[in-house]
């Protein structure tokens, strides 16, 4: 092995900040400036020193009350993989769905449930849930049909390309 024909190894590690005057950059200072707030420590996220009456925590609106930190209006999402405990013809919706133990049997009745396409369902059955076009094209593959009024249907638009010129 030749020394001379070694590879150069040129990456150094990365420089400390603070860490003494051996470190590249540390001592009195170390980056920071002289004096100041952002010198001395961390400033928080929301600090907006004498602003807060404008600041964006203040421009919030007020709102009351126990749960108001609490997400509103998530769905509950239920894969068609799942379906598949369900019997032949047999009618899918809220009560069902607890029933069978795919959802938890606290939810409230008011809980918005939608149906996705992930997995594959064997078994015909009447959905009576917002369902995705994905799940509905498997449900009435598979002999199912869905009775939900809520089902989201993309509208395809296509370009139009001019026609080519035959002068050319």
């Amino acid at each position: 092995m030749n020394l001379a024909a070694l590879s150069k190894t040129t990456k150094r590690g990365k420089k400390r900040i603070g860490r003494g005057y051996g470190s590249g950059r540390g001592g009195h200072t170390s980056t920071r400036g002289a004096k100041g707030q952002k010198a001395r420590g961390k400033v928080g996220l929301f600090f907006q020193g004498t602003k807060f009456k404008k600041s964006w925590l203040k421009r919030l609106p007020l709102v009351r009350g126990k749960g108001k930190l609490k997400p509103q209006g998530e769905s509950v999402v239920v894969n068609l993989k799942y379906l598949n405990l369900f019997q032949a013809d047999e009618e899918v919706n809220l009560a069902s769905l607890k029933a069978k133990g795919i959802l938890a049997k606290i939810l409230p009745e008011e809980t918005k449930v939608k149906i996705l396409g992930e997995g594959e369902i064997k078994v015909p059955l009447v959905v009576s849930l917002p369902v995705s076009r994905g799940a509905q094209e498997k449900i009435e593959k598979a002999g199912g049909k869905v009775v939900s009024e809520e089902v989201k249907k993309k509208t395809v638009v296509k370009k139009l390309r001019k026609p080519q010129s035959e002068e050319k």
